[in-house]
Formats: structure tokens, C-alpha cells, sequence
């Protein structure tokens, strides 16, 4: 064989191995754009009709592979947002309208006695006190309901410093004495004599506490119970504020603090409760840098946890 022939023959071998090489990348990227058209096209389907749908590509390439899990997953964060926020308007919209017949039930009872005192003229002081209190009532929940704004907002400012919280505990309990005793509750203080100090606010525990307790007395009376205890370990402080009532089935326990819950007997007119009360509790310990957490078993005991760091210095 030639010199020439061999030279011939390798390039001709060398220009068909460069025609199966162009074929092959040619083909490849025709499947990976023929791939991508397809992801492209699912995409906008998926978007386009809101149908949750997610984006399937078959295919052996590793890059397409991770593309779709990564838009996949971006299709679920948008699937659980959009579900958060149709939860959060409904749930807003009920929120509203209680606050709204809170406010106007004594409201009504306000005008009411303010028309009695018009036309009778008498038993004036009588039915002041009754206005007064009902305004007070108006008042409490006006508060709250802006409280609670401001927590969620972050627009309220709580500056945290060494606080002793077992002189909080006692204070707030001497607070409720009145009418723990007209309703006959048993109460168990086990507080610390020594301070115990925590990263705390004043106001802002007093607020927690006072929450807790007027929760107790609002829903657990049944029991006639309360318990306030402190107990600590190196690092946290525990405040456990207990009652013996009806407690809060376990259905309920992950939803108690949700500023959109309300319990079937809360719009109880003998109960009188507007579901914010807890919620304004949660955020309050939750920019203490704490938590507050429930163990309840319904008609034996039922205990809320306020969690605080401790401070030794």
C-alpha cells in the first residue's frame, strides 16, 4: 500500500470520526434544547393556570435534572405561600369580625343606659358605673387589639435589662387577689424568696403574666385552681402558671396562641374572651428572647411555661 493510499485512509478515517463527533453534539444540544422548550412550556403552563402542578423532565442529564428539582421547588415555596396568605385573609377577616362584635355588643349596652338616663332622669350613678365599665371593657380591647399590631409590626421597642422575675411573680399575683378570692380559687404561689434575675422587660412579663392569669380565671374557673410556680436550671427560668379547669384538648394545643384562633365557647357571652390575650402573650415572650409553651389534660391540670434566659450578672 501506497504512502499516499495510507494518507488517504486516515483522512478518511479522521473526517468520519469528526462527522460522528459533530452529529453527536449536535444531536445532544437539539435534546437539550428540545428539553428546555419543554420545561419552558410546563413552566408557564403550571403559572399560567395556577395549578400547582409540578414541572416533569425526562432526561439523563445530570444539569436538567437539578434545573427542574430547583424550579420545583420554587413552584412548592409558591404553592405554601399563596396557602399561608389565603389562610391569613380569611383568617384576618374573621378576626375582624369578632373584634367588630366585641366592640359593638358594649357599645350597644353603653347607648342603652346613656337612653335610660335621658328619659328617666334617675338612678343616674347606678347606671354611670354600668357605662363606665362597659367603656373600660371598649377600652381593653381597643388596647390589645393595638398591641398586638405593634408586636407583629416590630413597632414596639422593648429594651431588655436585667429584671428579678421572682418579685414580678408575686406582684402580678397580688394584682388578682380580689377576685380570685370572690370566685373562690385556691391559689399556690411557689416563688423563690432570693431574686432570680432573667433578660426580661418589666412591663412587658407583667403583661405575659397578667394574660395568663386573666386566662386561668376567664376559661379555667371550673377548676377553681391556680398555681403560679418558678423553677429554674443554669441557663432558663421557668414560670408555670396552672389551672384544674377544662383545659384545651390536644386538637387545639398548636393553635391556642394563633391570633386567628378562636375556641368554640371564646364567643361565649358568660366567657367574654377575644382570643388575643395568649397571642399578645407569645410575641411579648418572644421578644424577650423566650417562648411559651402548653401541657394540658383536660379536667386534671392544664399549665402554661414562660421560658426566660437567666442573667448572673
Amino acid at each position: 500500500m501506497s504512502d499516499h493510499t495510507i494518507i488517504f485512509f486516515l483522512s478518511l478515517c479522521l473526517a468520519l470520526l469528526v462527522g460522528v463527533v459533530l452529529y453527536q453534539q449536535f444531536t445532544f444540544h437539539s435534546g437539550i434544547q428540545s428539553k428546555l422548550r419543554t420545561i419552558s412550556g410546563k413552566l408557564k403552563e403550571t403559572i399560567d393556570m395556577d395549578s400547582g402542578e409540578s414541572v416533569m423532565v425526562f432526561t439523563d442529564n445530570k444539569e436538567l435534572m437539578e434545573l427542574a428539582a430547583q424550579i420545583n421547588r420554587l413552584l412548592e415555596n409558591h404553592k405554601k405561600v399563596k396557602a399561608d396568605y389565603r389562610r391569613s385573609e380569611i383568617a384576618s377577616k374573621k378576626m375582624l369580625s369578632n373584634i367588630s362584635h366585641d366592640i359593638k355588643t358594649p357599645m350597644t349596652v353603653i347607648l342603652g343606659y346613656l337612653e335610660i338616663m335621658r328619659i328617666n332622669k334617675t338612678d343616674t350613678e347606678e347606671m354611670l358605673k354600668k357605662t363606665e365599665q362597659k367603656a373600660i371593657e371598649v377600652m381593653e380591647l381597643i388596647n390589645q387589639f393595638f398591641t398586638l399590631a405593634k408586636l407583629e409590626a416590630g413597632d414596639m421597642d422593648i429594651e431588655l435589662s436585667r429584671i428579678d422575675v421572682s418579685e414580678i411573680c408575686r406582684e402580678t399575683v397580688l394584682d388578682f387577689f380580689d377576685i380570685l378570692q370572690k370566685n373562690d380559687f385556691q391559689v399556690e404561689i411557689d416563688v423563690p424568696e432570693r431574686p432570680v434575675y432573667v433578660q426580661g422587660e418589666r412591663q412587658a412579663l407583667q403583661r405575659i403574666l397578667s394574660n395568663l392569669i386573666s386566662n386561668v380565671i376567664r376559661y379555667g374557673a371550673d377548676g377553681k385552681y391556680l398555681g403560679l410556680s418558678l423553677r429554674e436550671d443554669e441557663k432558663t427560668a421557668f414560670i408555670d402558671v396552672t389551672d384544674k379547669g377544662k383545659g384545651i384538648d390536644k386538637a387545639f394545643a398548636d393553635s391556642v396562641f394563633d391570633r386567628l384562633f378562636t375556641m368554640e365557647d371564646s364567643r361565649n357571652r358568660s366567657i367574654q374572651g377575644n382570643g388575643l390575650g395568649l397571642t399578645i402573650a407569645k410575641n411579648l415572650a418572644l421578644q424577650l428572647g423566650g417562648k411559651i409553651t402548653l401541657d394540658s389534660t383536660p379536667y386534671e391540670k392544664t399549665v402554661f411555661t414562660v421560658n426566660l434566659k437567666k442573667m448572673s450578672f
